[in-house]
Parts: C-alpha cells; sequence; structure tokens
C-alpha cells in the first residue's frame, strides 16, 4: 500500500516581516529561516524555489543512476544542477521553467544509451512527475 509521507512543515510566524521557519521531518533542515527577504532580496535562509531545486536535481540523479544501471552503464560520478526560473507576470510570481544541466562520468558509456537514459530520467523522476501532477488541499481556518 502507498503510504503517504509528510517531509516539510513551514510555520510563518509573523505575517507582517515575512519570517518563518521549515523543518522536514528528517531534521535535514530544523526551524531554517524562511522569510521574503531570503527568496527576494538574497539574505540567508532558504525558500521555495532552492527547496525545489534542490528536489529535483537530487530526484533526477537518483533516477538516472538507476536507468543508467539498468542500461549497463555504471558512472563513476553524476553531477545534477537544477536551476529554477522564477518570473513576474501579469498574474503574480510564477516558477516559468526548470533547468537540468547534468555531468555522467561513465568511461566507456554508449552516448545513444546515456542520452536515452537521461530523457528517460527527466520525464520520470516523481519530482519531475509531482510537476505535472494534480494537487489536492485539505484548508482549515484554526479558531
Amino acid at each position: 500500500a502507498n503510504t503517504p509521507e509528510r517531509f516539510l512543515h513551514a510555520v510563518v510566524e509573523a505575517i507582517k516581516d515575512g519570517k518563518g521557519t521549515i523543518s522536514t521531518e528528517s531534521k535535514v533542515l530544523a526551524a531554517t529561516p524562511y522569510s521574503f527577504s531570503a527568496r527576494f532580496e538574497g539574505a540567508p535562509g532558504t525558500n521555495p524555489e532552492e527547496l525545489l531545486a534542490a528536489s529535483h536535481a537530487g530526484c533526477f540523479t537518483m533516477a538516472l543512476s538507476l536507468i543508467l544501471g539498468e542500461a549497463g552503464i555504471w558512472p563513476e560520478r553524476i553531477d545534477t544542477t537544477a536551476t529554477v526560473t522564477r518570473e513576474k507576470l501579469e498574474t503574480g510570481f510564477t516558477v516559468t521553467k526548470i533547468h537540468l544541466d547534468v555531468t555522467v562520468a561513465a568511461p566507456g558509456a554508449e552516448r545513444g544509451k546515456f542520452e536515452a537514459a537521461a530523457a528517460k530520467a527527466k520525464v520520470n523522476c516523481p519530482i519531475s512527475k509531482v510537476l505535472r501532477a494534480d494537487i489536492s488541499m485539505d484548508a482549515r481556518l484554526a479558531a
């Protein structure tokens, strides 16, 4: 059975100042600063776009490693960077693009097999899929 997992918890502490914290269930992030200034002005802390990029790069890299192995390619190293583009559109700030830049060290790998594996990983890693998924929500107003 598929069991939903909760990984990230965000708390906004002061709406007026746009400050809060983000924690993950694993505690890799524990009350990590999260603010308007971290998101838009380069202040210390994290932001949704940075977390999305890190998640996508990690997920894609794991998927690519698996798919390369299935193709008989055994990489020595996979280095992936995800760049998220956020633009201010008429409807407000929008993530308009994610670019994956991957370099793989795999001596003797056949270019065609490598390119097919990379394309398959890009489409099939769970984070790529969630970016096309239906989003559900439960919203409650605290008393």
